[in-house]
């Protein structure tokens, strides 16, 4: 399939956005049309998804992954898909999979000049705080975040102003501004390594108030918190848990640290995304359930056969934002672009290259 540049497409570009047009000219739609050429290109790939998605869907999805796949070759773009993304993007059309400080990371080290962010509009500014030379595609630029929305750069400017000297730990689900006024970053996975990398009393560690209280049951160091939670892990509770144990006694639960602490009390295993999926290809449990966002444990299943899969399903509203039609928009007309103000990215960046250099 080869994807070209004409007038229709030029008519058809949203400047919204958009990139300059004379680096990243519009292409024109391809036909979407199921061929024996898109079902036999696609054929690997139904293979992984096989057991996910009914063979009479496949028609639909198959001629938007080919394109998409076709596409990012000519613009030198590599997608990155968290592990919430849909299985169709997943295992479809990604590039790099993993959780949002890890894509950013991946991203840096490949010689695409695009990177196409499939996720949130933070992990999108992360990329490009990490990569500025790169141009950042979002394919929706409205996929927020409920816990990145909790807090700005004022907020943290105000709570060091109140607290002098008490070092402020950031999540890395939070936004450019946020990261450039806190002292490191974090993730689920290394929170309290670097909770306790300081040597102090105490900390704030924002803006999860779940994560922060689930780290602070593990140390020593008081943990200060900020009222912010994920809309998604917070919906679940240790006595929803308790009842699926009594419908499926052998079942072993592995929940996200950004849950109430009491539902992580109530787990089998808590970790991040990328330590939930290593406890399952490790441990190959008969039944698991992943107390997270829902399109995670499908994203697994396909990695992990003869694992059962019971679906608490909640789902994150913004990152189901991101869809394959809006992906293949994103490299045709080169939307929507993500920028971070060069002063704000430097700072931002001292903050993340911290933690990865605690890391090392």
């Amino acid at each position: 399939m080869t994807i070209t540049t004409s007038p229709a497409a030029l008519a058809g570009a949203t400047p919204a956005g958009a990139v300059a047009l004379d680096r990243y000219p519009p292409l024109a739609r391809p036909d979407l049309t199921y061929t024996h050429e898109v079902a036999e290109a696609t054929a690997p790939i139904y293979e992984k998804l096989k057991h996910i998605i009914p063979a009479i869907e496949w028609p639909a999805l198959a001629p938007t992954i080919h394109a998409i796949n076709v596409l990012k070759k000519e613009r030198n773009a590599v997608i990155l898909a968290h592990n919430y993304m849909t299985p169709d993007i997943y295992h479809g059309v990604a590039d790099i999979v993993g959780d949002s400080l890890q894509l950013a990371i991946e991203a840096t080290r490949t010689d695409a000049d695009v990177i196409v962010q499939c996720g949130v509009h933070f992990m999108a500014e992360t990329s490009k705080i990490l990569s500025p030379d790169k141009t950042v595609l979002i394919p929706d630029m409205k996929a927020g975040c409920s816990l990145a929305e909790s807090i700005t750069g004022a907020d943290v400017r105000a709570l060091r102003e109140r607290n002098p000297g008490i070092p402020i730990i950031t999540y890395v689900n939070t936004s450019a501004d946020v990261k450039a006024e806190c002292d490191i970053c974090c993730t689920s996975s290394n929170a309290l390594q670097v909770v306790e990398s300081f040597g102090v009393d105490r900390v704030f560690l924002i803006p999860d108030k779940y994560l922060a209280a689930n780290v602070g049951n593990k140390t020593d160091v008081e943990v200060l918190v900020w009222d912010g939670a994920c809309e998604v892990h917070e919906r679940f509770t240790a006595q929803e848990l308790r009842d699926y144990r009594k419908i499926e006694p052998n079942v072993q639960i592995i929940a996200h640290p950004e849950c109430p602490p009491e539902v992580v009390a109530e787990a089998d295993f808590a970790g991040s995304t990328a330590h939930m999926i290593d406890w399952v290809k490790t441990n190959k449990p008969e039944k698991v359930m992943m107390i997270t966002e829902c399109s995670m444990a499908d994203n697994v299943a396909s990695e992990t056969p003869g694992v059962d899969y019971i679906r608490p399903c909640n789902l994150c509203p913004h990152m189901k934002r991101i869809t394959l039609s809006k992906i293949l928009d994103s490299l045709l007309y080169m939307k929507e672009e993500v920028v971070v103000d060069p002063v704000i990215a430097e700072k931002a960046r001292v903050a993340v290259q911290r933690m990865i250099d605690l890391k090392k």
